[in-house]
């Protein structure tokens, strides 16, 4: 029997180009694992910053670690066009596994493309990774839901930016709604890209503006004190959840910094809380992917406010990391599902949602 050829697309034109590389990495071993050997052959794609896609030999390079040589025909086009000339090698693809962290990977604009070159791809449509990207979308969708959340305000560019007039007057009501601590994000940044921790109203119009350059929608959340935890939600129309984990780390919030850098914080598996607590967690976290429209894979946060036993959805993530400090392989690990078998899982419920 022939084995599927996956095409993993990774790289991209995110800030997270350089994490999307380390959880293809992860993911190529899997699937060359001796149990997925047999099944799988991976076919790399490596989108470069500027757009361009490199198939084959280059994009194995770049998967291995190496630098690879791009003469100048490949990497800097002379047309805008030629960036949509796929490598031939896209042609024979069984399955897509995109491994595109941020904006241009899993805000649905990638999605979108797969869809229409009609092929399985793993993880969420172009729905579910649009408002699973967009935090007001998200929590708009969180809150049809009935999910608890922290208090929030929505801000644009323009009240930013467009008129100085109205900026003073913005900040009083976040000031009188929220309060200090609260935190600043872009709607549309992955990772914690943009974010910023503010505990006064010089740090907040520093905070807004600086959002502003990120992105034209922000998002202002009430600072609550609790401790994060996470769940990991796999497979379809009927999604299961994981143990429940915990980010503890010593930085003021947890940034790309913290996030990305081995050592800067710690994953608690499971996270030492009440079973009953657990179970709503797990619960609300199947209800968070489905709210969205999620397939195939998320990992959806938490804040677990131990002194009044309130849990707070945060956020889902609806492409998470892969890395070896990734908290969404580690916590199916734990669950009972190692690496290679949860590879050839996402694989198997990309292709069962693709069935007419």
């Amino acid at each position: 029997m022939s084995k599927m050829r996956v095409g993993l697309l990774f790289g991209g034109r995110s800030g997270e180009h350089e994490v999307s590389i380390v959880s293809a990495r992860s993911i190529a071993k899997a699937l060359k694992s001796e149990q997925n050997a047999q099944k799988y052959e991976v076919l790399p794609f490596y989108i470069q910053k500027d757009g361009f896609w490199q198939g084959g030999e280059t994009a194995q390079q770049v998967l291995d670690g190496e630098v690879p040589q791009v003469g100048e025909e490949e990497g800097k086009y002379a047309n805008p066009k030629s960036r949509w000339q796929f490598p031939p090698e896209a042609d024979s693809v069984d399955v897509w596994f995109p491994i595109l962290h941020g904006p241009n990977g899993e805000d649905g604009t990638v999605q979108g493309l797969l869809s229409l070159m009609q092929v399985p791809f793993v993880g969420s449509g172009v729905l579910g990774s649009a408002v699973g990207m967009d935090k007001i979308a998200m929590k708009t969708a969180f809150a049809q839901a009935g999910l608890p959340q922290v208090k929030y305000q929505t801000v644009s560019r323009a009240q930013i930016w467009s008129n100085p007039c109205v900026f003073p007057k913005l900040c009083d009501e976040i000031e009188a709604d929220l309060g200090y601590p609260c935190f600043v994000k872009p709607a549309n940044l992955g990772s914690s890209v943009g974010i910023a921790k503010v505990r006064s109203r010089t740090q907040l119009e520093a905070a807004l503006d600086s959002a502003a350059s990120y992105d034209r929608r922000i998002i202002v959340e009430a600072g609550v004190v609790a401790r994060e935890v996470e769940c990991a939600v796999l497979g379809n129309d009927n999604p299961q959840a994981s143990a429940v984990g915990e980010i503890t780390y010593k930085s003021d919030f947890y940034d790309y910094e913290t996030k990305y850098t081995e050592g800067k914080a710690d994953l608690i598996i499971p996270a030492n809380i009440p079973a009953a607590v657990a179970a709503q967690i797990q619960d609300m976290a199947v209800k968070a992917f489905l709210a969205v429209d999620a397939a195939g894979l998320a990992r959806v946060d938490f804040f677990y406010v131990e002194s009044t036993g309130e849990v707070l959805i945060n956020e889902i993530n609806t492409l998470p990391g892969f890395t070896s400090t990734s908290m969404y392989p580690q916590l199916w690990g734990y669950s009972g599902v190692p690496f290679a078998e949860l590879a050839d899982k996402l694989i198997q419920a990309a292709l069962e949602r693709y069935k007419p």
